[in-house]
């Protein structure tokens, strides 16, 4: 390896073989360290919580397959499931909203404003008020219904090739058909699948299984190192089509693999969590700013939105005598904490 550059905040390297090179930013990488701890910290502690009360200690010995089999059983299944879902589902919405963020060069873009968690409501909800659909379940409606919202509003948005304009407009007409088609649905269900629909859509981490953790971890398997691996070109989509053309990017396939990993991210999250409110969009503002990037870090945005979702699943168990489902506490915490960290920016001179 030789090192090309050397500077304060970052290096540049090139490597013989294979021929790569790249350059390593050391506060990102120190957040995203922080985050990864932070991440981990905030699993463990909320395997703990529950009726039956655990140490750290007991759920890490759990985990692993020691300790008594009482203490095993509550953890591996009852509590990591729930704890593994959270995870995976943060990971999942904070990458796929640095994904739509940066594809678009809008930050006020992330799935939930674009209609594609919309979409997955619209279909679940169908599925429950009115049988649609009837063996499939709510996770394989929630994928189905939000991976064709997202390819419908990339074939909508096609003309001669796709802009992040036409993709915001077209995805936010998307998003009012489908909430004024979920209301209707709603409108037409009896007491009982409304219930179950609502509480649904509010994004819940309760009651949840291996069957959601297992193709929830599949697709980031396979769809986060996909993102990761295109993210050399999101900085350069930043800089609008012309110039990434003229600098050998690919706009148009680039920008296709990226919607797609970053639909896919998002429905499967959602498929197994329920729309999780804010998590997409505010999670790749606040790595950005922790970082100090042009644009959202695509893994110190997984962790964030990790982070989000695991803290606030123990807000939400915590703070009332009865849980409140996860997506409340994000949607009350995830307003309030973008509007600040805007103003900060912006007192800072910093942007934003």
């Amino acid at each position: 390896m030789s090192l090309l550059q050397l500077r304060r905040d970052r290096v540049t390297f090139r490597l013989a073989k294979p021929p790569v090179s790249g350059q390593v930013r050391f506060r990102l990488v120190a957040v995203s360290l922080v985050l990864a701890v932070l991440a981990f910290a905030l699993f463990c502690v909320g395997m703990t919580i529950g009726d039956v009360p655990l140490g750290v200690s007991d759920v890490l010995s759990a985990v692993f397959g020691g300790g008594d089999s009482g203490t095993g059983y509550i953890v591996q299944e009852l509590r990591l499931p729930r704890a593994l879902t959270g995870l995976l589902a943060g990971l999942a919405f904070g990458a796929s909203g640095a994904v739509f963020q940066t594809v678009t060069r809008n930050p006020l873009a992330s799935p939930d404003m674009i209609g594609i968690n919309a979409g997955a409501a619209t279909a679940v909800v169908a599925g429950i008020s009115f049988g649609f659909g009837g063996g499939l379940g709510t996770t394989t409606l929630g994928l189905l219904g939000g991976l064709l919202t997202g390819l419908l509003v990339y074939v909508l948005a096609w003309r001669r090739g796709t802009t992040g304009y036409r993709i915001i407009l077209v995805g936010i007409g998307i998003f009012a058909m489908c909430t004024s088609l979920t209301d209707y649905l709603l409108s037409r269900a009896q007491i009982t699948e409304a219930q179950a629909s609502i509480g649904w859509l509010v994004g819940n981490l309760a009651n949840r299984g291996w069957e959601h953790v297992v193709p929830l971890a599949c697709a980031l398997a396979v769809l986060l190192p996909l993102v990761l691996a295109l993210s050399r070109w999101m900085r350069t989509l930043q800089l609008g089509d012309d110039v990434a053309a003229g600098l050998g990017t690919p706009v148009q396939p680039v920008r296709l693999g990226l919607l797609l990993a970053g639909a896919g991210l998002v429905a499967f999250a959602t498929a197994s969590a329920g729309p999780i409110s804010f998590v997409a969009l505010t999670a790749p503002q606040i790595a950005q700013r922790l970082a100090h990037q042009a644009s959202p870090p695509p893994a110190a945005s997984a962790l964030t939105g990790a982070v989000v979702v695991l803290g606030s699943d123990i807000l939400a168990r915590t703070v009332t005598a009865s849980p409140l489902p996860v997506g409340i506490v994000t949607g009350v915490l995830g307003a309030p904490l973008l509007l600040w960290l805007l103003a900060r920016a912006n007192r800072s001179g910093s942007g934003g």
